[in-house]
């Protein structure tokens, strides 16, 4: 089918209340592993290249180039992201490849920096119908706005997208980036509070530490885009590592990729089928009616 706008995606599942699935490409195996569990799943899927995977490949037409060819051959419907991006050029780039939604990552700069740098990136996104996510504060791999320590003022989120006219924010709920185990408990009272206070839809980042159950949860309470990338890294992973354990002889690669593809295409649809189950959300972190957009 078309090419599929990301802002579809996330406006569909934030009116139907679940949750929008944006996963991590990280080379062609795996962006070839989403699609498929996209089409197994028989649902949307938002493929996401950030910053780190375009420098791995050494520059950004490659890999983007392939996953939309990918996403416009898939019988499911597919969008495109740049993920993470600090450098207004690849922002650029990635328009004029035909990417359809960006998260410019100003967080590491002060406050008024990051306004400023959001707000003119996305003004110039939307003059070309792009959609804008961006988040607050200073963001590491594993630590930041993201520690899961560390919240989301409603207050300050709300002025940060006034000034800024993003569609969507990341918001730091107790999700913290590059987690190995699932055993986050996010801040569903606070997630709540978000959603009833700001007018566009929320993103959680550091989604591979938090287990299904809590991702249903926390999409209940009012979560819409959901990102994974190091769980489905690590499947892959592992998935190489038994096959090259069982013959450590092997050496044609094609040998142990695919079934590296297999296994993440068969836990991807997994979550898939995970994110797109709604749950009903307890009256305690539930936004009041007359403030749910």
């Amino acid at each position: 089918m078309p090419l599929v706008p990301t802002s579809s995606i996330i406006d569909s599942a934030r009116a139907a209340g679940i949750g929008a699935a944006a996963f991590n490409v990280i080379h062609l195996e795996t962006a070839e592993a989403l699609v498929t569990a996209a089409e197994r799943a028989d649902a949307p899927l938002i493929l996401q290249i950030s910053e780190n995977c375009i420098r791995y490949h050494g520059s950004l037409r490659p890999i983007t180039r392939a996953t939309l060819a990918l996403a416009e051959d898939s019988s499911a419907p597919v969008s495109v992201h740049l993920d993470h991006i600090t450098d207004a050029e690849l922002v650029r780039q990635g328009a004029a490849a035909g990417v359809s939604s960006f998260m410019v990552d100003a967080s590491a700069f002060p406050y008024d920096e990051n306004v400023a740098t959001t707000a003119a990136l996305t003004a110039w996104c939307h003059e070309r119908g792009a959609f804008v996510e961006a988040e607050l504060g200073k963001v590491g791999g594993k630590d930041g706005v993201h520690a899961p320590g560390t919240r989301t003022d409603p207050n300050e989120a709300l002025a940060f997208i006034d000034a800024t006219g993003v569609d969507a924010l990341a918001v730091a709920v107790g999700s913290s980036h590059a987690m190995h185990e699932r055993t986050t408990v996010l801040d569903k009272e606070l997630i709540g509070r978000l959603r009833a206070a700001l007018p566009v839809p929320l993103v959680l980042h550091g989604s591979s530490g938090v287990p299904d159950e809590e991702l249903q949860r926390a999409i209940a309470a009012g979560m819409t885009k959901i990102n994974i990338s190091t769980h489905l890294v690590s499947v892959f992973t592992h998935s190489i590592r038994d096959v090259l354990g069982a013959d450590p002889a092997l050496v044609d690669s094609r040998k142990y990729l695919k079934p590296a593809r297999e296994a993440v295409a068969r836990e991807a649809a997994r979550l898939l089928e995970v994110l797109g189950t709604p749950i009903a959300a307890p009256d305690r972190y539930a936004a009041p009616a007359s403030v749910r957009g």
